[in-house]
């Protein structure tokens, strides 16, 4: 396990207004390390494997609807303390309770379209990571 790497997801929302390039901008500020970076648009199968854990959930197929309606931005990260520090950067869920300049904050419409996903633990930082990328796309 590597406590030092996260994941990240821009999600359709965010490339949909044009966010992609300063949330990627705060990313490199913040002092992050991209080592892995795709642009795609996922399928409805592959959206509904990486969200699996909320398939019993009343949103999922809500969720499943917005996450494949246009391309995403999934990328490896890299710093010390990485989770904690990306979860800190992004802000919370619901973009009306996020600090001031987090990416949420500036970027976020709704607790449904926050603009970007973050891995929760460096366990789960691992299997995204690994669900986008083959190790031969990450480069240290």
């Amino acid at each position: 396990m590597n406590s030092n790497r996260t994941f990240t997801m821009l999600k359709p929302d965010s490339i949909e207004q044009g966010y992609m390039l300063p949330i990627l901008s705060m990313i490199k500020e913040a002092g992050f390390k991209i080592i892995a970076l795709k642009y795609k648009k996922m399928t409805k199968e592959e959206a509904e494997e990486f969200y699996s854990i909320h398939s019993d959930k009343p949103f999922f197929k809500d969720l499943i609807q917005f996450m494949t309606r246009g391309p995403i931005v999934a990328a490896a990260l890299e710093k010390n303390n990485a989770v904690d520090d990306f979860r800190k950067l992004i802000g919370s869920t619901d973009p009306s309770e996020a600090e001031d300049g987090t990416i949420r904050k500036r970027y976020a419409k709704s607790k449904g379209e926050n603009a970007v996903h973050g891995s929760d633990s460096d366990e789960n930082a691992s299997i995204e990571i690994n669900f986008h990328f083959s190790d031969k796309e990450i480069f240290t």
